[in-house]
C-alpha cells in the first residue's frame, strides 16, 4: 500500500499501516537481568499480552529466558513475538574492547535469531554511572574516539548480518555520547548507510534537545526502528539546570505517560509512516523501580492511545 495514500484510522487519522506497535521490559520497570524490585518474567510477558501488545524485545539478557526453545514457548503461548534484543557498546574504546563486545554481542544475538528477531538495538555505553551518577568517563569524544566509534559500529553490523541475519539500530541515549542533534548527525554522516541505522527513541532525543520529525525527514533513509517515549517538559527543565544523571531523573518522573509529554507521538508517526517502510514503533516508559502494580495500567491506556493515532 502507498504510504502518502487515502487510507485513514480511527476518528478519520491517517492509517498507520507500515508501524508495528509493541512494547518491551523497560514499561515494566526493568533495566537488569536480575533485580529484586523487578517484576518477575512470566508477570511480564502476561501483562504485556494482556494489555494488546503482539511485539516484545528481549530486554536485558538473562531477564528472559535464554533457552531458546523455553522463549519461544513462553512467547508464542501468549501470542507474542520478539522484535529485537538490545546489547550496550563501549565501540569507542577502539579495537581493544572488540572481543569482550562481541563475546556479549553473539549471546544475545543468537537468541534474537532463534526466536525469529530481526533486529539489535545497540547502545552507547553511559558516561556517567546510571545509578550512582558518578562520572565513568569524559562527555565529550576525541577525534579518534569518534573513528573507533564509527569503524566498530560498521564492523559489529557487518559480523552481526553475516553471522546471524540481524540489521543493528543503533540508540541516542541520555548520558551517553550519542545524544544531541550534534552528535547523531556526526554518528550517521560517519557510517556506511548500507550497514548502520539508527534506532530513534522519541524520549531520549528529546531530553537531549532533539527534534524527532526533523530527524526523520533529515535522514529518513537511516532510520530503521523506533522507540515510542515522551519527556515531562518541566522535570526536564530542572534535570538539565542541575545536571541532574539520567538514572535519577528517571526516578524524578523524567519520562512521563502519554500524551502528556513531548515530543508529541501523531506528528512523529506520521513522519514514519511517510518513508514507505515497515518500521516497529516499540513502546518504552523508562520507570525503574516502580511499584509492581503501575505499568500494566499505563501499557493499557497507552495501547489505547496508539490505536487513537491510527497504529
Amino acid at each position: 500500500m502507498d504510504a502518502a495514500g487515502p487510507v485513514s484510522g480511527p476518528a478519520g487519522t491517517p492509517l498507520l499501516d507500515r508501524i508495528r506497535v509493541g512494547s518491551a521490559p523497560d514499561s515494566w520497570g526493568v533495566w537488569f537481568a536480575d533485580d529484586p524490585r523487578q517484576v518477575p518474567w512470566e508477570r511480564f510477558l502476561d501483562e504485556v499480552a494482556g494489555a494488546g501488545y503482539e511485539w516484545i524485545e528481549l530486554g536485558p539478557y538473562g531477564y528472559l529466558p535464554t533457552d531458546p526453545a523455553r522463549l519461544a514457548d513462553e512467547t508464542a503461548r501468549r501470542g507474542l513475538r520478539v522484535s529485537a534484543g538490545t546489547v550496550f557498546t563501549s565501540l569507542h574504546h577502539g579495537p581493544a574492547v572488540w572481543d569482550a563486545t562481541w563475546a556479549h554481542v553473539r549471546q544475545v544475538a543468537a537468541l534474537a535469531r532463534a526466536v525469529g528477531a530481526g533486529h539489535l538495538v545497540v547502545i552507547p555505553s553511559f558516561w556517567r554511572d546510571d545509578r550512582t551518577a558518578a562520572l565513568v568517563e569524559p562527555p565529550e569524544l576525541t577525534a579518534e574516539q569518534w573513528t573507533h566509534l564509527a569503524r566498530g559500529t560498521e564492523r559489529l553490523a557487518h559480523e552481526v548480518r553475516y553471522r546471524y541475519g540481524l540489521r543493528i539500530v543503533v540508540h541516542p541515549h541520555a548520558d551517553t555520547h550519542l545524544d544531541t542533534e550534534e552528535h547523531v548527525e556526526r554518528f550517521l554522516d560517519a557510517t556506511d548507510p548500507g550497514l548502520v541505522d539508527l534506532c530513534l527513541d522519541t524520549g531520549h532525543y528529546a531530553y537531549c534537545g532533539g527534534d524527532s520529525v526533523k530527524l526523520i525527514e533529515t535522514y529518513g533513509e537511516r532510520i530503521g526502528y523506533l522507540h515510542l517515549k515522551q519527556v515531562d517538559p518541566a522535570v526536564l527543565a530542572d534535570v538539565v539546570a542541575n545536571g541532574v544523571a539520567f538514572g535519577p531523573a528517571v526516578r524524578r518522573g523524567v519520562m512521563c505517560e502519554p500524551p502528556s509529554g513531548v515530543p508529541a507521538l501523531p506528528p512523529v508517526l506520521a513522519a514514519a509512516q511517510r518513508l514507505g517502510v515497515d518500521l516497529f514503533a516499540i513502546v518504552e516508559q523508562d520507570m525503574y523501580p516502580c511499584p509492581p502494580d503501575k505499568p500494566l495500567p499505563i501499557a493499557v491506556r497507552t495501547r489505547r492511545f496508539l490505536r487513537s493515532c491510527g497504529a
